[in-house]
């Protein structure tokens, strides 16, 4: 366990500009901002998966979005990184005995964690990115001082399961996770049907490595989140089928397939997932063709934010397309590659999506 900072609690109240909270599916991006009276007492807290806050992905944009809403608050939020699942229970334990107004947890993984302290504190207000808050899976959030915040990333991953098949010249693409979480999987199925759509309007045949919608047992996984030798023979294994555009689905698990890319000498496209890794991760600007994107940053803003005004509420938060909440990042250095038409159909298909003409399956609905 790593505290990464300390809080600097001061009294009294301070008025600042929120946006409001898109507190449900499918709802409306935030609106103009509004004045919200907030106790500059409030304590935010934040407890990092095994990626840490430095993965470049997924951890780091939460720690980015709660270190921005602590920063307008007029706090400094604690935040603390996990090694392993083993640090998860007592890492949010320390944060409730630091006095935590809210606790939000980086991933699913700190699920079965996160939700037994919210049982176990209902004065304590707790987020948990990607995870329903549904330990007993009776399609509601268990206890009213949970908040999931979960991303269709379905529909931003077949939007560039869609680019992947036109830039592919093998006709071979893959994609693999960490492990076979449906917050993982998300994003491997909705890139093989953006595929699928692409044969189905071109008269193609890409062909999907590592996800199979008809057998999702088989999903390709790594074993964990880590940059490690398994993860590098995953990607490895891939390349050596032909594929020539890879997805990996799990935090630093892209660092590995960057080095087998590289180690491999072939023309290889690389697919982030969370941020835009050409941002994020300098060393991926030569092969990243885009990202997948979530908005963790904001929605973990907005909802720390909403806390400190009084107005949280375990109403899901769920990023899509139309709330802005999904997407996929610009071309970059690949603008010059894709064909030249690419980025106005992408656009075309996401119109069609959001208006429900081109309907995109996931876990979420």
């Amino acid at each position: 366990m790593r505290i990464t900072s300390r809080t600097r609690v001061l009294g009294g109240l301070a008025l600042i500009g929120t946006s409001a909270l898109v507190l449900a599916g499918c709802a409306a991006a935030p609106e103009a901002p509004t004045e919200t009276a907030v106790a500059v007492d409030f304590l935010p807290c934040m407890v990092s998966d095994a990626g840490g806050f430095d993965d470049k992905s997924f951890n780091q944009l939460g720690f980015e979005g709660i270190t921005e809403a602590a920063t307008e608050i007029g706090v400094e939020a604690i935040t603390v990184e996990s090694a392993s699942d083993s640090d998860y229970a007592p890492n949010i334990q320390n944060l409730v005995d630091q006095g935590c107004n809210i606790i939000v947890t980086v991933g699913f993984a700190l699920s079965a964690a996160t939700l037994e302290a919210a049982a176990a504190n209902p004065d304590i207000e707790f987020a948990l990115i990607d995870d329903a808050a549904d330990g007993d899976f009776d399609g509601t959030v268990d206890f009213p001082n949970t908040k999931p915040i979960v991303f269709n990333t379905a529909q931003a991953a077949f939007l560039v399961g869609y680019a992947a098949a036109s830039y592919s010249k093998s006709g071979i693409v893959a994609t693999w996770g960490g492990l076979p979480f449906p917050t993982v999987s998300i994003f491997s199925d909705g890139f093989a049907q953006g595929v699928a759509y692409y044969n189905e309007q071109n008269a193609t045949a890409v062909t999907v490595l590592g996800w199979d919608a008809a057998n999702p047992d088989a999903y390709a996984v790594t074993g964990g989140f880590e940059a490690n030798d398994v993860a590098k023979t995953t990607a490895q294994n891939f390349i050596d089928q032909g594929a020539d555009v890879l997805l990996p689905v799990g935090g630093p698990i892209y660092q590995s397939a960057l080095a087998a890319i590289t180690d491999s000498g072939k023309d290889i496209a690389l697919l982030g997932v969370d941020a835009d890794l050409f941002e994020t991760d300098p060393n991926t600007q030569d092969v990243i063709l885009t990202s997948i994107l979530k908005g963790i940053k904001t929605a973990t803003y907005d909802v720390v934010i909403a806390a400190a005004g009084g107005d949280f509420s375990n109403a899901p938060y769920i990023g899509t397309l139309e709330n802005e909440g999904v997407g996929y990042a610009p071309f970059h250095n690949f603008e010059s590659k894709v064909a030249a038409d690419l980025a106005g159909k992408l656009e075309e298909i996401k119109a069609a999506i959001i208006a429900g003409d081109i309907p995109v399956a996931s876990y979420l609905g």
